[in-house]
Order: structure tokens, then sequence, then C-alpha cells
């Protein structure tokens, strides 16, 4: 071989090695998740553990990530709607299949969660379980007591009547920026289907929200939980997870501000957020390696520990903590388990009329 010969050789060798050090260092996963909504050294040690860079961006709501889908290229490589929204938008294509042959720890995921969350992805082809919970009532329990005249709350009627809610306006109100979560509430305190697409009923659930309407300051779907931890407000409409944190942040500062959750005993949503791989992500070796770190037992009840909320991974409840496996609040019992419904995907006509319903009430017009 001449020197020539030899030193391209090198040159090549060296460029190959360059090339797969450089790709290795470039190695990313884009990831949109909700707002508080995991243990930052979740992320840390994932890169430690893989190379891959992840890229974490947060929404706080089922819209703004709808949107960003169904427009495509959004550069997401892994992402977690809720349960409803993942049905309509598997049906939209924005999705694609799990290659599980590249997710061994889904043997980890628990029976009892799938068969519910087959609801909205049939076989679970596109989505595993990242989290679930209830919708309730997060109350300032001294406030309450100081205007109702009662340290627990146990029904919806604290909200839907207007006399009870009007009795909490100067302490502060907030609620879910959510239709899909708010509405179906609202059927079921009037003794309808939660699921109704009647617009007669979604009409009644409107004119009930309505009057209820001057006596809430806020629609956000995460500023309740500092507002709740800080005692800015007495009540809340929200996920169960976010008033569990609202409350043991109230614990940390140590300033009296004492938090309860209460699943109405109407009955209350179960939902499930659910993490799925868009079709046109850029990175899908990457997801699926997110997506099975994820699933190990270990990291899931980290995530569990640091956001409060139930996660439909069986093989995790060894480590998580003993408190909140405890609660029924997070892990409900039978009883509580019988109370809950699940929400189903609207089709697209329940959508224009709902999305229009919710324009009225949060605007109060």
């Amino acid at each position: 071989m001449t020197r020539k010969a030899l030193w391209l050789s090198a040159t090549s060798a060296f460029l190959a090695v360059f090339t797969l050090g450089a790709h290795a260092e470039n190695r990313v996963v884009n990831v949109f998740n909700w707002s508080d909504y995991i243990d930052s050294s979740i992320i840390d040690d994932f890169t430690k553990e893989t190379g891959i860079k992840v890229v974490y961006d947060t929404f706080d709501s089922n819209e703004i990530l709808e949107t960003k889908l169904l427009a495509g290229g959004s550069g997401y490589d892994v992402v977690v709607p809720s349960g409803n929204f993942l049905a309509r938008q598997i049906q939209a294509g924005v999705f694609q299949k799990l290659d599980k042959s590249k997710l061994p720890n889904i043997s980890n995921m628990w029976d009892t969660v799938m068969e519910r969350t087959a609801k909205y992805d049939p076989g679970n082809e596109y989505s595993i379980n990242y989290m679930w919970g209830t919708v309730g009532i997060g109350y300032n329990i001294k406030k309450v007591q100081a205007a109702l005249g009662t340290d627990k709350i146990d029904s919806w009627d604290v909200f839907f009547n207007p006399e009870s809610l009007a009795k909490l306006k100067d302490c502060g109100v907030y609620v879910l920026d959510s239709p899909a979560d708010i509405i179906p509430a609202a059927l079921k305190y009037l003794g309808l289907d939660p699921n109704s697409t009647s617009p007669d009923e979604i009409a009644k659930a409107e004119e009930t929200l309505l009057k209820v309407r001057p006596y809430i300051r806020k629609f956000h779907s995460s500023e309740y939980i500092n507002a709740l931890a800080n005692g800015d407000i007495c009540l809340a409409v929200g996920w169960s997870g976010d008033v569990f944190q609202a409350r043991n942040r109230a614990d940390e500062a140590k300033q009296g501000v004492e938090i309860g959750y209460s699943v109405p005993k109407e009955g209350a949503q179960m939902w499930f957020d659910q993490m799925a791989i868009p079709a046109d992500a850029p990175h899908v070796a990457e997801a699926h390696e997110f997506l099975n770190y994820m699933m190990k037992p270990e990291v899931i009840a980290k995530s569990s520990n640091y956001v409060l909320y139930a996660n439909g991974n069986k093989a995790s409840q060894q480590f998580i903590d003993k408190a909140i496996l405890e609660d029924p609040a997070i892990y409900p019992d039978a009883a509580t388990l019988q109370k809950l419904y699940t929400v189903s995907p609207y089709d697209p006509k329940t959508q224009r009329i709902i999305t229009r319903t919710w324009t009225k009430i949060v605007t109060g017009q």
C-alpha cells in the first residue's frame, strides 16, 4: 500500500470515528409534556445513561398540544396528551404505532389501567400510560370553614350551586381551563350522562356554569397549584395530583395553609395522560429509548413520588412512597373507583359545540 493510500485510509477511519462521535453527541429527543409534571433528575439520569440529550418543553392545556400536532411538523418526539384527546388524534393520523420490540419494559405495565386506556387507544398500540388521576375539588380548609361553616367538602354542590360559590368569591375560586373536564362534571352534577353529546344537555351544563361564572376568579390549568399553596384562593376545581402538590408546598412553607381534596360523592372523572410518538417525529429511535426508560419501575415511581399522581406501571408500586400508595384519593379503593367515570372523545360536530360553549363560559358572555 502506498503512503498516499495509507494516508487516505487513515483519514477515512478518522472521519468515520469523528462522524460517529458527532452523531453520538447529537442524539436528542424532543419531549412536550405538561408543566410541573416530572422530577427533573429523571431527565438528567436518562442523558447520563444513554447519552441522549432531552429538549424538554411544557404546555398547560390539551388544546395547545392538539393545535401543534394537527398542524404537523411540531418537531416533537414524545408528547403526552390526555386520553380523550389522544383518541381523536389517533383517528387524525398524527401518531405512529409503537414498535413494542423496542419497549421490553412494557411488561411492567398495569393491566387494570391498560384495559381502561384501551377505550382511547384500542390495543394500546399508539400510547403508554404516564399518569392517571381524578378531577375534583381542592380547597383551603380554614377559609372554607370560615365561609361555609364546614371544614369538609364532599359534593359538587359547593361549586355548581351559585349560593354556595358566591360565599367563596372573595377568598378566590380557580377552575381548570379545560372543557373536557368541567362540562362533563356539570353534566354529572345535573344527573345527566357526563358523556352526553346532546346539544340540549350541553346547553343545560352551559346554563349551570354561567350561573356560577361571576364567582370564578380565573380559568387556568396550572396557576391554581401555587395559588392554593400560598393561600391566595380558597377553592380550585383541578386535577388530583396538582392539589396534592399544592398541599405539600403549603406544608413545606409552614404558613398555616391546610389543603383538602375531595372526590365528590356524585362522581368524578378518571383521566389518563398517555405518552405517544408523533407520526413525523424526527428522532424515532430515541423516542422509543425514552419511553422504555420511563417504564423502568424505579423511574416512573420517582415521577409519581414527585407529582403525586398514580401511574399505570404495576411494577413501580414497590418504589412508590407508602403515603402515596395508601392514599385512596391517589390510588382509589374499590368503592371510590366505582364512582369514577371516563369521558369519551367528542366527534367533530360535538367538539364545535363544546368549543363555542366553553368560550361563552370563560368570557361570561
